[in-house]
């Protein structure tokens, strides 16, 4: 095939976004490049934002002989997106499918017929073209669903119990704790001995993380949930936190426990708090409300963002195939992915369908099959 249907972003400069299904030529593979058929791709909470951007969804509407979703933009948000204005995007960080075709490379060769996932930012197509770098083999007899969410939450668990290692830590905290990265996490921790507080919302997700044999489980929505934290770090003696949530005061309210834990044998002044380091890594973005910060947590603190990309950057080629393999050999267990719903490509763009996925709701979760 010479082309292949496949979804676009664009946000123009007079404050309108337009997410269409066009047909995109599909270039001959280079010597290391190789032509996937695309069978499965998850809507990730990280997909989202470069989907609509700050568009005021509650306005969208469909025209389907068109195949476009159109949506205004706030003008007066248009400067923050400034260096994307009107150009058209591809959308779809990662999928899986079959290798259908290959450049003449002995390595890309080897991948023809076979299962394979990809990180490419626009997997929301029948058809990708990508170096072989940008693919992770799996095992004979996956199938591209099991394989869809092979990158982005399977390596994100990874690397998160890995900065752990690399920054001196020895245990953990994670907010939006039930997710489908949360459940892997805990498989992780669980299986190495390593320590991990959980962050939910609701009790029903802390029955669900303590029935996978999660041991330190905390419900921000209840009374004692401060107390609750206090005790969970305690216990753990984590120092190191991953915030999935990113607005409110929950950042804070962990940094705060922590130093409390690390400040209660303490005599005498106290100026400066606690010597040992409090770290809290923003990764999502589920609530784009101001981060508060209130400094009841000494001196001995720091708040940044954790990026995958930028932490795989750090590694080197043997240590990304060593992940890559882990997750290949443990699609079906440990990084298991559950989806609420397989869509279409013209059912992606339907307002209705958007309202479900974009509420990133715990527990669900989307799959885009651009063939359906």
């Amino acid at each position: 095939m010479t082309h292949s249907k496949q979804l676009f972003t664009k946000i123009s400069s007079q404050g309108m976004l337009e997410i269409s299904i066009k047909s995109a030529e599909l270039p001959q593979p280079k010597a290391h490049e190789v032509i996937v058929k695309i069978e499965a791709s998850p809507i990730n909470p990280s997909d989202m934002y470069p989907m609509f951007g700050p568009a005021n969804l509650n306005e969208a509407s469909y025209n389907k002989e068109t195949m476009t979703l159109s949506a205004p933009v706030h003008k007066g948000l248009l400067p923050r997106i400034k260096s994307r204005l009107d150009m058209s995007l591809p959308i779809g960080n990662e999928g899986a499918g079959t290798v259908i075709a290959a450049g003449e490379s002995d390595a890309a060769q080897a991948l023809v017929g076979k299962t394979v996932a990809v990180l490419s930012g626009a997997c929301y197509a029948e058809y990708v073209c990508v170096p072989i770098q940008a693919c992770l083999l799996h095992n004979e007899g996956t199938s591209a669903k099991a394989a869809a969410s092979s990158f982005v939450n399977p390596l994100t668990a990874l690397g998160m119990v890995a900065t752990m290692r690399m920054e001196g830590h020895s245990a953990l905290v994670h907010t939006a704790a039930a997710s489908n990265l949360g459940i892997m996490l805990n498989k992780i921790c669980i299986a190495e001995g390593v320590s991990l507080v959980n962050i939910v919302r609701k009790q029903e997700q802390a029955d669900m993380l303590a029935a996978l044999g999660a041991k330190h489980i905390c419900n921000s929505s209840s009374d004692t949930f401060k107390k609750d934290l206090y005790h969970a770090i305690e216990e753990t003696g984590a120092t190191l936190a991953f915030d999935a949530i990113g607005g409110g005061e929950l950042v804070s309210d962990i940094l705060t426990a922590m130093e409390m834990v690390g400040s209660k044998d303490t005599k005498g002044f106290n100026t400066y708090g606690s010597e040992a380091n409090k770290q809290a890594y923003i990764y999502g973005g589920l609530d784009f409300s101001p981060t508060i910060l209130n400094r009841a947590y000494g001196m001995t603190w720091g708040i940044g963002g954790w990026l995958l990309m930028r932490f795989l950057a750090k590694l080197s080629t043997q240590e990304v195939l060593a992940l890559h393999k882990r997750v290949a050999d443990e699609i079906d267990t440990t990084f298991k992915s559950d989806f609420t719903e397989v869509l279409s490509l013209e059912e992606v763009l339907s307002p209705d369908k958007i309202a479900q996925y974009n509420a990133k709701k715990t527990g669900e979760k989307f799959l885009v099959d651009p063939h359906k």
